[in-house]
């Protein structure tokens, strides 16, 4: 069975953006991208929610024609045009680069996907993440902590009436300070 794996960059007070949106904070160098090239290429989908999309849609479709674009971002640029993607919106009609538009989640959909052959799946987007976990659909979280406070901005978990056990099952520190901290459900 696949799992769906939440795979997000958050500063070490928690949050995923910065006020306005800012990523600017993201120390993702070679090293850290070469790594989530390993960890997304077998993936078998992406699953995101319009937002997430939309930035990446912005930018990763043409960033292997960039002369100045690192080894490891024109290999995501690859990555992400051939993955296949579902766009959680209720506002978009289309999508392109091999994307998918479905209105909500749809918790038996989201099961069927899961029980199909091929890799992982990942989620893409705080407030998508939110909804999958709220529908208990989320198997592993991937968090990458940079080494940096924001103070502020948009945090990734939001509040909770109930605990969520995990278990660590991998944690790995790359050369620019940040930390993969890699939890599965406790089932």
């Amino acid at each position: 069975m696949r799992k769906i794996v939440v795979h997000m960059s958050l500063s070490l007070d928690g949050f995923f953006e910065g006020p306005g949106g800012d990523l600017s904070w993201h120390q993702v160098d070679n090293e850290l991208h070469e790594h989530f090239n390993e960890v997304i290429a077998p993936m078998g989908g992406f699953l995101n929610g319009r937002v997430s999309y939309q930035l990446m849609a912005a930018f990763w479709p043409t960033a292997d024609q960039d002369p100045t674009a690192s080894a490891p971002m024109r290999k995501y640029a690859q990555i992400w045009r051939d993955m296949p993607k579902i766009v959680y919106s209720r506002t978009l009609d289309h999508a392109d680069w091999n994307a998918t538009v479905v209105r909500e989640v749809d918790v038996e959909q989201v099961r069927k996907l899961t029980a199909e052959p091929g890799g992982d799946l990942a989620v893409g987007g705080a407030d998508l993440a939110a909804t999958f976990a709220r529908h208990d659909l989320i198997d592993e979280y991937r968090t990458y902590i940079h080494p940096v406070l924001l103070g502020r901005g948009r945090r990734l978990f939001p509040d909770s009436d109930a605990p969520t056990g995990l278990r660590l099952v991998e944690s790995r520190k790359f050369g620019n300070g940040v930390v993969l901290i890699r939890h599965e459900r406790a089932r």
